[in-house]
């Protein structure tokens, strides 16, 4: 049996597809800086758009509770009337889907609650949801 012994030769590495590679990289950006330079060359006035709000998404939902004192407070930040018709107003201007749920205290008034719902109503805002603690005994309303 012949055994034939491997020189140093044989141990080397095809570098042509890396430098096919390379130049096609090299003409490829070399292609797209022409077009870049041919484009900013040209003589254009670019029209004027009025203010652009950008795009973000917005809050799934706001939260108004009502303490059992009759404090309102806007996603856990204590509130006035004024000011939670007013944030809620703004916010329902740049969301036009704005969700908000209204929790309160249940050991609180009646009052204070509707006209927290009322509130958020008139502040423009069509989904309101109503936060409720679910009974895990069914039976008679206490």
């Amino acid at each position: 049996m012949s055994h034939r012994k491997r020189s140093s030769e044989d141990a080397s590495i095809n570098l042509t597809p890396m430098i096919d590679v390379v130049f096609l990289l090299v003409i490829f950006f070399l292609v797209g800086s022409k077009y870049s330079e041919q484009e900013s060359q040209i003589d254009v006035t670019v029209p004027a758009i009025g203010q652009v709000q950008p795009i973000a998404n917005g809050p799934d939902q706001r939260v108004v509770s009502v303490t059992a004192t009759g404090q309102l407070l806007l996603d856990g930040v204590a509130v006035t009337q004024q000011d939670l018709s007013q944030q809620l107003q703004q916010s329902s201007a740049q969301y036009p889907d704005l969700k908000v749920v209204v929790r309160a205290d249940s050991t609180g008034s009646l009052q204070g609650f509707a006209e927290a719902v009322h509130l958020v109503r008139r502040s423009g805002v069509e989904k309101i949801g109503i936060a409720v603690k679910v009974d895990p005994s069914p039976g008679m309303m206490h």
